[in-house]
């Protein structure tokens, strides 16, 4: 298995840490990304927020954003088993504790 962070990614992480408002985000990700994959990854956190924030059941998220219960399954491991923690990192300084 490849270590992560890689030299490469650390290089991209330093990259997205000098960014300083939503303003230059935007523009970087816009940059690095296709409108497909800024649309896939802003579906994925719409999932993992309502994960976070509700109660709803997977199908009933997987309704509302469009997506497969699948999907909703592998946010949901990123978001509560893997080591990582991002997602849930995020997701508490926006909205606080986790509803589940």
């Amino acid at each position: 298995m490849q270590k992560y962070p890689t030299k490469q990614n650390k290089e991209f992480i330093e990259g997205l840490s000098k960014l300083k408002n939503q303003e230059e985000i935007a523009k970087f990700l816009r940059d690095v990304l296709t409108l497909a994959e800024v649309d896939e990854f802003s579906s994925r956190f719409l999932v993992a927020k309502l994960l976070w924030t509700t109660n709803s059941s997977y199908i009933e998220i997987a309704k509302k954003v469009n997506t497969s219960t699948t999907t909703i399954t592998r946010v949901s491991h990123w978001l509560y088993k893997e080591p990582y923690q991002g997602y849930a990192l995020v997701l508490e300084r926006m909205y606080g504790k986790s509803k589940r």
